[in-house]
Protein backbone atom coordinates (compact mmCIF):
# COMPACT_ATOMS: atom_id res chain seq x y z
CA UNK A 1 0.00 0.00 0.00
CA UNK A 2 1.58 3.67 -1.26
CA UNK A 3 1.25 6.18 1.45
CA UNK A 4 -1.49 8.46 -0.56
CA UNK A 5 -3.50 5.31 -0.07
CA UNK A 6 -2.67 4.98 3.82
CA UNK A 7 -3.47 8.29 4.52
CA UNK A 8 -6.52 7.84 2.50
CA UNK A 9 -7.28 4.68 4.61
CA UNK A 10 -6.66 6.86 8.07
CA UNK A 11 -8.21 9.83 7.42
CA UNK A 12 -11.85 7.42 6.63
CA UNK A 13 -11.51 5.76 9.73
CA UNK A 14 -11.01 9.15 11.48
CA UNK A 15 -13.87 10.43 9.76
CA UNK A 16 -16.14 7.52 10.38
CA UNK A 17 -15.49 7.87 13.97
CA UNK A 18 -16.20 11.61 14.20
CA UNK A 19 -12.49 13.18 14.18
CA UNK A 20 -12.69 16.45 13.78
CA UNK A 21 -10.33 18.95 11.97
CA UNK A 22 -8.64 16.06 9.97
CA UNK A 23 -5.13 17.57 8.44
CA UNK A 24 -2.35 16.16 6.33
CA UNK A 25 0.98 17.11 6.47
CA UNK A 26 3.66 16.48 3.69
CA UNK A 27 6.80 15.96 5.72
CA UNK A 28 9.19 15.14 3.19
CA UNK A 29 12.52 17.18 3.17
CA UNK A 30 10.78 18.67 6.61
CA UNK A 31 11.27 15.94 9.26
CA UNK A 32 13.51 12.69 9.38
CA UNK A 33 10.29 10.80 11.61
CA UNK A 34 7.78 10.04 8.62
CA UNK A 35 6.85 11.18 5.11
CA UNK A 36 3.39 12.33 6.00
CA UNK A 37 1.67 13.21 9.46
CA UNK A 38 -2.18 12.62 9.82
CA UNK A 39 -3.37 15.06 12.32
CA UNK A 40 -6.76 14.84 14.08
CA UNK A 41 -8.92 15.35 17.87
CA UNK A 42 -11.56 14.14 18.96
CA UNK A 43 -13.56 15.50 21.81
CA UNK A 44 -13.62 13.03 24.56
CA UNK A 45 -10.95 10.47 25.75
CA UNK A 46 -13.79 7.91 24.61
CA UNK A 47 -13.77 9.18 20.99
CA UNK A 48 -10.15 9.43 20.48
CA UNK A 49 -9.76 5.83 21.77
CA UNK A 50 -12.32 4.96 19.28
CA UNK A 51 -10.51 6.75 16.03
CA UNK A 52 -7.32 5.18 17.22
CA UNK A 53 -8.89 1.80 17.55
CA UNK A 54 -10.93 2.12 14.28
CA UNK A 55 -7.60 3.40 12.44
CA UNK A 56 -5.69 0.20 14.05
CA UNK A 57 -8.48 -1.88 12.43
CA UNK A 58 -8.80 -0.96 9.47
CA UNK A 59 -4.80 -1.00 9.54
CA UNK A 60 -4.68 -4.17 9.94
CA UNK A 61 -7.58 -5.41 8.24
CA UNK A 62 -5.34 -4.14 4.81
CA UNK A 63 -2.89 -6.40 5.94
CA UNK A 64 -0.51 -2.89 7.10
CA UNK A 65 1.92 -3.37 9.55
CA UNK A 66 1.37 -1.66 13.26
CA UNK A 67 4.67 -0.37 14.16
CA UNK A 68 3.82 1.50 17.49
CA UNK A 69 0.44 2.52 19.27
CA UNK A 70 1.49 4.90 22.13
CA UNK A 71 -0.65 6.96 24.21
CA UNK A 72 -3.93 4.99 23.94
CA UNK A 73 -4.76 4.61 27.47
CA UNK A 74 -4.28 8.00 28.72
CA UNK A 75 -6.35 9.21 25.30
CA UNK A 76 -5.01 12.50 25.83
CA UNK A 77 -2.40 12.39 22.35
CA UNK A 78 -2.32 9.08 21.09
CA UNK A 79 0.29 8.10 18.08
CA UNK A 80 -0.66 5.15 15.55
CA UNK A 81 2.59 4.86 13.55
CA UNK A 82 2.27 3.03 10.15
CA UNK A 83 5.86 3.74 8.93
CA UNK A 84 5.97 6.14 6.02
CA UNK A 85 2.88 7.75 7.36
CA UNK A 86 2.13 8.84 11.50
CA UNK A 87 -1.07 9.66 12.49
CA UNK A 88 -1.41 11.85 15.59
CA UNK A 89 -4.76 11.61 17.30
CA UNK A 90 -5.31 14.22 19.77
CA UNK A 91 -7.86 15.24 22.90
CA UNK A 92 -9.55 18.60 21.50
CA UNK A 93 -7.71 20.37 24.81
CA UNK A 94 -4.10 18.87 23.87
CA UNK A 95 -3.77 19.40 20.33
CA UNK A 96 -4.51 23.48 20.70
CA UNK A 97 -1.43 23.40 22.99
CA UNK A 98 0.93 21.40 20.86
CA UNK A 99 -0.23 22.83 18.35
CA UNK A 100 1.51 20.67 15.58
CA UNK A 101 0.42 22.56 12.47
CA UNK A 102 2.50 25.42 13.64
CA UNK A 103 5.12 23.55 14.78
CA UNK A 104 5.50 21.92 11.51
CA UNK A 105 4.52 24.56 9.46
CA UNK A 106 6.72 24.75 6.89
CA UNK A 107 5.51 21.36 5.41
CA UNK A 108 2.80 21.93 2.93
CA UNK A 109 -0.90 20.48 3.41
CA UNK A 110 -2.61 17.43 1.61
CA UNK A 111 -5.74 18.22 0.63
CA UNK A 112 -8.18 15.76 1.97
CA UNK A 113 -11.63 16.95 0.83
CA UNK A 114 -11.89 14.40 -2.26
CA UNK A 115 -11.18 11.81 0.01
CA UNK A 116 -13.57 12.40 2.38
CA UNK A 117 -16.25 13.72 0.64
Amino acid sequence: MNEKQMISLAAKAADDKRAEDIVALNMNGVSLIADYFLICHGNSEKQVQAIAKEIKDQALEQGMDIKRLEGYDQARWVLVDLGSVIVHIFHKDERHYYNLEKLWGDAPHLSLEEILA
